[in-house]
This record gives structure tokens, C-alpha cells and sequence, in this order.
């Protein structure tokens, strides 16, 4: 790499940066710390034989950043994932959570909407509003959103094999409020291959799921071109038991398969590469977690530019959201958590992450209390305004272990990409029983560390305590789950069967043609029919997945 070369990229960034900060102008006149010592936007990595992968944030490969200032003018956005027991008691915590200042939304749903099944379903026995917010039909959405103005939040929604439906209904629900879809913005997570590998939560087969994934992405670059229509998820990779490295190779493999799709489907590579996110999870080895980060968006910038020959900056800009470990949690002294959880937050945010959770202190045990979810809420606040990791871009950019564990990691990513592609893609790969043989693998392996003493795990194996006390946890109440079901049958008595009948059939008719089946399942949750009736029409026509899973 010229110096010629070097000195034109520091322009360029200089230009990209002053643009950046006219439209997010940064807190302060002048970054000091406490010592009145200035800091710098930015300390470029000198010029050196490495400087052509690591460069300059905003600016491919993107390894210091997506953004040429990042958080001097605009923190990530702090979202943290919520949804129990009914819509209405989901409401409350979304609006407690708003007030004491998150940024945007992220909604957790309970088991069997997840995969499909209504309330009063015999398949939901048990289940109904457990790990999160039970919605069966438009009538939940909108209690769920009650007072919250969809056009000013940033709304993200865990839901994959129904992805379509609640997709569907959230723009019904802002199409009645009178709000353009156009000015929606959020994300669908609608990542279904890596329900295959990690997660269990998959209803169709498939080929079937990926038609309705690449569906949603049509659909959205005409309908809702600020909404984000995949968040590709690398966080239940790793914690089903993969290391870094997995993480990543087959969060992009399921990537590489998602683009393919939409390809052959018509769409062009700049048509969708913008509006894809990541979702990633933040363990406790700190200076690989940050590594794997920065590796990423350098790999993904180059499979844009090298396999799509992409011409959109944007396409090759990672951006992701990132979880903090849940499987890193530990039931034994639970306190010990927060630290956990802190040092996670720190690296997501070093990494260079654009939107972030932290996984309150009692999740091991049960759904997070009012008070531990505040904590929760409460780190990210602190790392954003009181530590001044925010005050320059990439602080750790040009160090000598950080920049050769980037390139370490990927180089490993892309020996397990380069064998996935051998197997003839993600599908292929997943269908074989590679990406799981692998993960399983790995997953032994650790255990096996930690069972031995090898791995420590503070408070678990080493440095128990006698007098481990019961903290108190959140407990739901039983009768709002009746409710749930009571209210569904009034919705099924009061809306009006022969529209919901026809809605359906109509549905049904098209599910085995070309036809995009969105702005018919919106017909559908207009009138009020269920997650569980769409999901059943779609089964009938598609089939139900039974393979193995891990």
C-alpha cells in the first residue's frame, strides 16, 4: 500500500466524517478526560504492511467501523429484548423500559407463537406466554403497541417461522393508525436456516421457509424500504455451543444462502445487501469477542465486493446487533452476572456494534424482574456516558494482539466457508449434518473443560458459596394466561367467519404458486384471522419439517 494511497483514504475519511457529524453532531466541542488531555476522532493506524485490511472506519473493508464517527454524535441503540405473559402486561414493561430511556424495542414471543400455534391450542399447553409475549392475532399487536408511536421507535421482533404474519401484522396495525409503512423502521429477525441448526423453532420445510423469507424481502424493498428484513443470527449459533469462529462462518454461510435465494428469485445484489442486518452474541473472552467484531465486517465486506461484485458502499457495511452471552449466565450467585454481562457490553461496544442488549442479572434463573432489567439497562448508559469509550473510533484499532487475532479469526472463518461452499451451500451443509456435527463438537468440548476444572467459571466451579441465597424472581400470574385464552374465543365469536374463511382460502389457493404471499397474509390478519389459522393453511400446503435438528 502506496502512501499516496494511504494520505487519500485519510481524505476521503475526512470528508465522509464531517458529513456524518452535520447529521449526528457530536456531544461535545472538544473531547477531553479528566487530565484535559484532547481526544482525537480518530488515530489512524500508521502506514504499515497491514493497513490495507484494517484502513479507515466508513471506508472499506470496514474492519475499525461501518461508520466514520460512530458514537462522538450517536450511540448504538440500546434495545432491550422484552415480551411475557399477555400483550397488555408486555405493554406496560415496553413503556417502563421507554421511560427510563431505551431506544428502541425488541420483542420477545412466547413459545407457541413462535411456532405457530394459537392460545387455546393443545400444542400450547404449558407454554402459552412463558418465554415471552403471547400474540394470536391483530387484537394482541395492537394492545402490545398501545401508546407507543410506531413511526418514532425502532422495533425488532425474534420471530422467524411466522416472521411473515408479524410482519404483516405490524403493518396493519400502523396502516389503521394512519402511518405510511414507508416510515416503519426496525428489523424481522426471519432467519430460519439457523433454526435448523441451533434453535428447533422451524415449522416448514426448508425450501418452503426460504420462500417465504425472500418473499418478505421483495416485499419490503418496494413496501418499507427503512425496515430491516432479516437480522442473520450468529447469537443461537453460539449458544447452542459453537466458539467465536462458528459463529461468524455460519452466521455468513446462512447468509451467502439467504442472498442466493433472493437472486434467483429476480432481485439484485444492491437491491438487498443494504437491508440485511446481524445479529451477534458478546462472551466473555474480551479481546476475542472484539476481534471476531471488527473480522467480521471486514469478511462480509469482501464477499460483497469479491463473490456479488456489489457496487453499493452500503451493501458492504456489516451492520449488527448484539446480545450479551446468555448461556454465560450462571444460576450460582447470580450477582457475579452484572460483571459478566458489563465486560460483554464493553467488547460489543469496542467491536463496533449499532444496536445492543444486556441480559439482566437473574435470566439463568427465570424472566428478568423490573429492577434487574433496569440494571440491565443501566450498564449500557454507564459504558455510553461515563467511561469515554465513546470519544474516539475504534480505540483499540493498531494494536499488535488485537489487529493479529482479527486477521487469525479470519482466516478461520473463511477455511469453514470455503468447506461449506464444498458441500454446496448452507442448506446442503445443514441437510448433511456438518454445521451441527461441528457445533456439537465444539459444545463437548467445553463442557468437558468445565466439568474438569480446566475452564473456570466463577461462582460454578470455583469459588462456590455455602450460603448461595435465593433471589427473589419474576413469578407470571396464571389468571392473565386464562385471560389470553378467553379473549381469543370472544375474537373468534365477534369477527366475521365468512371474511376470515375467504382471507384463508384465498391464501391456500396461492401458498404453492410464485406469487408473493405478503400482501395476502396482511388480507389476512386484517380480518382478523389468527397466527395459528395462517400457520395451519400454510402447513396443509407446504408440510411440517420433522428432521433432525441438533
Amino acid at each position: 500500500m502506496s502512501e499516496f494511497k494511504y494520505l487519500e483514504d485519510y481524505k476521503i475519511w475526512e470528508k465522509l466524517a464531517e458529513k456524518e457529524v452535520g447529521k449526528f453532531p457530536e456531544r461535545k466541542e472538544a473531547f477531553k478526560n479528566s487530565s484535559k488531555i484532547s481526544i482525537d476522532r480518530l488515530y489512524p493506524v500508521k502506514l504499515n504492511n497491514n493497513y490495507e485490511n484494517i484502513g479507515f472506519p466508513g471506508i472499506y473493508p470496514y474492519t475499525r467501523g461501518i461508520r466514520t464517527s460512530m458514537y462522538r454524535g450517536k450511540f448504538w441503540t440500546m434495545r432491550q429484548y422484552a415480551g411475557f405473559s399477555t400483550a397488555e402486561e408486555t405493554n406496560k414493561r415496553f413503556r417502563y423500559l421507554l421511560e427510563q430511556g431505551q431506544t428502541g424495542l425488541s420483542v420477545a414471543f412466547d413459545l407457541p407463537t413462535q411456532l405457530g400455534y394459537d392460545s387455546d391450542d393443545e400444542m400450547a399447553f404449558g407454554e402459552v406466554g412463558k418465554v415471552g409475549v403471547a400474540i394470536d392475532s391483530l387484537e394482541d399487536m395492537e394492545m402490545l403497541f398501545s401508546n407507543i408511536p410506531l413511526d418514532q421507535v425502532s422495533t425488532s421482533m425474534t420471530i422467524n417461522a411466522p416472521a411473515a404474519i408479524l410482519l404483516a401484522m405490524y403493518v396493519a396495525l400502523a396502516e389503521k393508525r394512519g402511518i405510511d409503512p414507508k416510515t416503519l423502521s426496525g428489523t424481522i429477525q426471519n432467519d430460519i436456516l439457523k433454526e435448523y441448526i441451533a434453535r428447533g423453532t422451524y415449522i416448514f420445510p426448508p425450501e418452503k421457509s426460504l420462500k417465504l423469507t425472500t418473499d418478505i424481502f421483495e416485499y419490503c424493498s418496494e413496501k418499507m424500504p427503512k425496515w430491516n428484513t432479516i437480522s442473520i443470527s450468529g447469537y443461537h449459533i453460539r449458544e447452542a455451543g459453537s466458539n467465536a469462529v462458528q459463529e461468524v462462518a455460519f452466521t455468513f454461510a446462512n447468509g451467502i444462502e439467504y442472498i442466493d435465494s433472493a437472486i434467483k428469485k429476480g432481485m439484485k445484489i444492491d437491491e438487498i445487501a443494504p437491508r440485511l442486518s446481524f445479529f451477534f452474541n458478546s462472551h466473555n473472552n474480551f479481546f476475542e469477542e472484539i476481534a471476531k467484531f471488527r473480522a467480521a465486517r471486514r469478511i462480509w465486506a469482501k464477499i460483497m465486493k469479491n463473490k456479488y461484485s456489489s457496487e453499493n458502499p452500503k451493501s458492504c457495511m456489516l451492520r449488527f446487533h448484539t446480545q450479551t452471552g446468555g448461556s454465560t449466565l450462571t444460576a450460582q450467585q447470580p450477582d457475579n452476572n452484572v460483571v459478566r454481562v458489563t465486560l460483554q457490553a464493553l467488547a460489543a461496544v469496542l467491536g463496533g456494534t449499532q444496536s445492543l442488549h444486556t441480559n439482566a442479572k437473574d435470566e439463568a434463573l427465570a424472566l428478568p424482574t423490573e429492577e434487574s432489567a433496569q440494571i440491565a439497562l443501566r450498564t449500557q448508559q454507564i459504558l455510553a456516558y461515563e467511561t469515554g469509550i465513546t470519544d474516539t473510533v475504534d480505540p483499540l484499532g493498531g494494536s499488535y494482539f488485537i489487529e493479529q487475532l482479527t486477521d487469525q479469526i479470519e482466516e478461520k472463518v473463511f477455511e469453514y466457508l470455503m468447506k461449506i461452499e464444498e458441500y454446496g451451500g448452507a442448506v446442503q451443509a445443514i441437510s448433511d449434518g456438518f454445521i451441527q456435527r461441528e457445533i456439537r463438537k465444539e459444545a463437548y468440548e467445553y463442557q468437558k473443560k468445565i466439568e474438569s476444572g480446566e475452564n473456570v467459571i466463577v461462582g460454578l466451579n470455583k469459588f462456590e458459596a455455602l450460603n448461595d441465597h435465593n433471589p427473589q424472581v419474576q413469578k407470571l400470574d396464571v389468571q392473565l394466561l386464562e385471560k389470553q385464552k378467553e379473549k381469543l374465543k370472544r375474537l373468534k365469536q365477534n369477527r366475521d367467519v365468512n371474511l376470515v374463511n375467504h382471507k384463508l382460502n384465498f391464501l391456500k389457493n396461492a401458498a404453492n404458486s410464485d406469487e408473493n404471499l405478503i400482501p395476502l397474509i396482511i388480507d389476512c390478519v386484517k380480518a382478523y384471522c389468527t397466527v395459528g389459522e395462517i400457520c395451519n393453511v400454510l402447513r396443509d400446503v407446504f408440510g411440517e419439517y420433522r428432521g433432525e435438528v441438533l
